[in-house]
């Protein structure tokens, strides 16, 4: 049996589900390896979406919106900033799969919401795969190697074979 589909419906167009980062590792994970893409409404931070071991496909755009108290000084500024984007990816067509931090501009207040959704869609659009950046090696960050400060301080650390002014030895 199929299913019937009327004159006023549209037709079934799957949508990408909008989700927010909520972790700290999620958040590290697209500092880590996020391509930056600056607009002068916002900064975008864009990996592509790969599902969790085990966990089934679903195209999500799972993006953290990040309002810092320095960009916007009052509460309820940051909450109008953080609802207006988030508004405006809610309704955007089109939304691509990814992992991203959006931080967005003082600007947004005052922005035209048309403008700002355009903004976001061309951004978003943008996006290369190719470009976000990859770890160097399987543990990604410190090679081994010592720092010059490190080695400092293991070298003041170590007791000193000479005995100080005025000890015996």
């Amino acid at each position: 049996m199929t299913p019937q589909t009327s004159a006023t419906s549209t037709p079934a167009v799957r949508k990408v589900a909008l989700v927010s980062l909520t972790t700290d590792r999620e958040f590290r994970k697209v500092r880590a390896h996020g391509q930056v893409i600056r607009h002068k409404y916002f900064q975008l931070r864009i990996t592509d979406y790969r599902p969790r071991y085990g966990e089934v496909w679903q195209p999500r755009a799972i993006i953290g919106i990040v309002v810092p108290k320095k960009t916007l000084k009052h509460a309820v500024d940051r909450n109008r900033v953080r609802r207006r984007v988030h508004e405006a990816l809610r309704t955007l067509p089109g939304l691509v799969p990814c992992r991203a931090i959006l931080s967005p501009a003082a600007a947004v207040l005052t922005a035209p919401f048309d403008e700002l959704q355009a903004a976001l869609g061309k951004a978003l659009g943008s996006f290369d795969p190719k470009k976000a950046r990859r770890p160097a090696g399987k543990a990604g960050g410190n090679s081994g190697r010592t720092t010059g400060v490190q080695n400092r301080v293991n070298q003041t650390a170590e007791p000193s074979a000479s005995p100080a002014k005025g000890e015996k030895p």
